[in-house]
């Protein structure tokens, strides 16, 4: 059995996963002061870190009961270590206020951390943070320092794409395909490692796109038919059309870099679809700017969240250009707007909502946490279809890479479920010089 460890984590950590202290088996763990005292300056508010701070308080505080938590007291279940909260001091040897500066709780955490070392040293202790500089500067001190490793992809790039190529199909299959008829594949050697796959099936130059549906065994055709005048300009785009219009698929998830189409693919089916649901809602995360909130933005909620979601509106726009010659439907769309049949808001603003009957866009996914991805589902209602679009490799918190996001965290876990269907986009179709960009630079 390995030497049990003391891990200490940062506030970083709590507000990633309140339930992190149960996620270090046999092993202890602790919570510097000042950990506590941000989560307290924290615990107001309806953002996903304020319901984090929350949950691990009331989590503390049936912990103790009515021990002392500065003293080692035992986390629930057997096999688990203990935990305590380390009060404030100064190591006698490496002293991180001293060496960085006081003025930051950073370094008040690594000096606990430092001091936990000095007080046991016989265990190998531990910083435990999603924080890359804090982590730097306690490696620094020979303080051993590493990530939160709960809920990460170990290998990103093998990610499921829900897609694959399958060779040497019969000839007499592709063409039944051809005529748009679904057909048994029970004897097919087929490789669907998730519930739900997209092939491309060829034979010789012979070619049809379909989707395996693992409940009923079945092939179904993939058509370039186009939607809501949105035209698939490659089978990956009719893969994601596919999926965004199958009422038997629930939750869909299309990744792809810039200029794949994923918002506007979604956005294009849910128009499509818009007499099946009672609403359209789209949102996306807000990641302010140099960390500025949104509510030190001038303005009431409109006027704040525009700048964020105006890519949503550029997609509604050219959706818009596409019925240049009709304007009964741009009037259409303009009163879908109005009425808010279609509603445009901040992931902020639709806290404790039942999301019932509604198609629910969440663009820009892979800047939630799984957490975050988990209560967005909790909250489905009958007859909803959530979908979520977003690029694991452009993140835009400082707490989340493509490992431990959210969008990747659904991909990896979600996939054998037979009400979901996944999209990896890979063919940039928003124009040549974007396509250089992505390519080359």
């Amino acid at each position: 059995m390995a030497a049990r460890k003391i891990f200490v984590l940062d506030t970083s950590v709590i507000l990633y996963d309140h339930n992190a202290l149960n996620n270090f088996q046999e092993h202890d763990v602790a919570i510097p002061i000042q950990v506590l005292e941000e989560l307290d300056n924290m615990k107001g508010g309806n953002e996903t870190r304020n319901f984090e701070a929350r949950g691990f308080i009331r989590m503390i505080d049936q912990l103790s009961r009515k021990k002392l938590i500065n003293q080692w007291i035992h986390l629930k279940g057997q096999v688990k270590g203990k935990f305590k909260v380390i009060l404030s001091g100064r190591p006698k040897g490496l002293d991180a206020e001293q060496i960085f500066g006081n003025s930051k709780f950073d370094h008040q955490i690594i000096n606990a951390a430092l001091m936990l070392m000095e007080e046991n040293p016989g265990k190998q202790v531990v910083l435990v943070s999603k924080d890359i500089c804090l982590r730097l500067k306690a490696k620094a001190l020979n303080l051993a320092a590493e990530d939160y490793e709960t809920g990460k992809i170990k290998n990103v790039d093998a990610l499921y794409t829900g897609k694959t190529t399958a060779k040497h199909i019969p000839e007499a299959l592709i063409d039944t395909l051809k005529h748009k008829t679904a057909v048994p594949a029970d004897s097919l050697p087929l490789d669907h490692p998730g519930a739900n796959q997209f092939y491309s099936l060829m034979h010789g130059r012979k070619k049809v796109n379909a989707f395996y549906d693992r409940r009923t065994h079945t092939l179904t055709p993939v058509t370039a038919d186009p939607v809501f005048r949105i035209k698939p300009r490659n089978p990956e785009q009719a893969f994601a059309l596919h999926a965004l219009a199958n009422p038997d698929i629930q939750l869909v998830s299309i990744q792809g870099n810039a200029g794949t189409g994923k918002t506007l693919l979604a956005l294009a089916s849910a128009l499509e679809q818009r007499k099946n649901y009672r609403q359209i809602y789209i949102t996306r995360p807000v990641i302010p700017l140099s960390n500025r909130e949104i509510g030190f933005l001038p303005g009431d909620a409109k006027s704040k969240t525009d700048p964020f979601l105006a890519p949503i509106w550029d997609n509604i726009r050219f959706i818009k250009e596409q019925y240049a010659d009709d304007a009964r439907m741009t009037a259409k769309i303009d009163e879908l707007i109005a009425t808010e049949k279609i509603a445009i808001a901040p992931l902020a603003f639709i806290r404790g909502r039942t999301l019932t009957k509604i198609f629910f866009i969440v663009d820009e996914a892979q800047n939630l946490t799984p957490h975050e991805i988990k209560t967005i589902i909790s909250r489905a209602g009958e007859h909803t279809k959530i979908v979520f679009t977003g690029d694991i490799y452009q993140i835009d918190t400082p707490y989340l890479d493509a490992e431990s996001n959210g969008l990747s965290y659904l991909i990896e876990n979600v996939k054998n479920h037979p009400r979901y269907a996944h999209v990896t986009l890979q063919r940039g179709e928003r124009s040549e010089l974007a396509n250089l960009a992505n390519e080359l630079l």
